[in-house]
């Protein structure tokens, strides 16, 4: 079990902040603000999904894992919260997100079913933000130029990514769930989660009159594709899921205890 402190991160989201905030770069811009879009919805699916299967589980399991749990919904509860200021300036641009709508159309299917299902996603989702956290605080100059307050945002938000990664993996192995669903709603999970990211930055691309400029796509080429892309430099941890003897802890996360550990100025522990 992982022990998980809340913190509360020390900036003011209410100040507007410039359209092109990631150092001028249109891709990244648009990349970062799709991903935002996803947190409240997501973030929110998480928790009630951790919460429904622990209800489901013996007393004694419960009890065993009341403190990890207790520190992933509060960690999870404060990134929905600062998301959703940031998206709300998102707003005020003229941005639309359309990608929670379709989020939520499809999690209507879940109800009814067995909680596990909803958990078998939220461990596949979490293996895609560790992936993607780790890949950020590996690579900050991505960052490079951004709004100062942003920077620290996503860079704080990867590291406890990175730090609960454990937790939603742990829970469904704890509740029994099967090999079998946990690959197959990861498969189903990778399509969903790229090609809403892709329609999102997409059409957050073409609202700013970004999307077919030059500069736009070798910026995306070098985020996505290059040598230390996200996509090409993740391909063997996204495969290591498909492994029967996988756990997320096999991934190391050392840079994230370290960003905690170099920038305890910018946050305060709650409890």
């Amino acid at each position: 079990m992982t022990d998980l402190v809340v913190r509360r991160l020390l900036i003011d989201m209410k100040p507007p902040f410039a359209r092109d905030w990631c150092g001028g770069d249109a891709f990244a811009t648009a990349f970062f603000n799709a991903l935002s879009m996803s947190f409240p919805f997501g973030e929110q699916f998480f928790i009630d999904a951790v919460r429904d299967t622990v209800a489901t589980l013996p007393p004694d399991v419960q009890a065993q894992r009341r403190e990890e749990i207790k520190g992933f919904i509060g960690q999870e509860a404060t990134h929905r919260r600062i998301h959703a200021l940031f998206n709300a300036h998102l707003e005020s641009h003229g941005l639309v997100d359309r990608w929670t709508p379709r989020a939520a159309q499809r999690m209507t299917l879940l109800e009814g079913e067995d909680p596990r299902h909803a958990l078998a996603i939220t461990a596949a989702t979490e293996h895609f933000t560790a992936m993607f956290a780790d890949w950020l605080l590996a690579h900050p100059e991505v960052l490079d130029g951004a709004e100062p307050r942003l920077r620290t945002l996503w860079l704080w938000h990867s590291a406890e990514e990175s730090e609960h990664k454990n937790t939603a993996f742990d829970l469904y192995r704890a509740a029994g769930g099967s090999e079998r669903w946990r690959t197959r709603w990861f498969r189903r999970t990778t399509l969903m989660f790229l090609m809403d990211l892709m329609r999102q930055t997409t059409a957050n691309l073409r609202h700013e009159g970004q999307l077919w400029k030059r500069a736009t796509w070798k910026s995306a080429a070098r985020i996505l594709l290059g040598r230390d892309g996200l996509l090409g430099s993740n391909l063997k941890a996204w495969r290591s899921y498909f492994r029967k003897d996988f756990h997320p802890s096999q991934h190391d996360s050392h840079r994230s205890a370290a960003w905690l550990a170099d920038n305890r100025a910018l946050y305060v522990p709650v409890g």
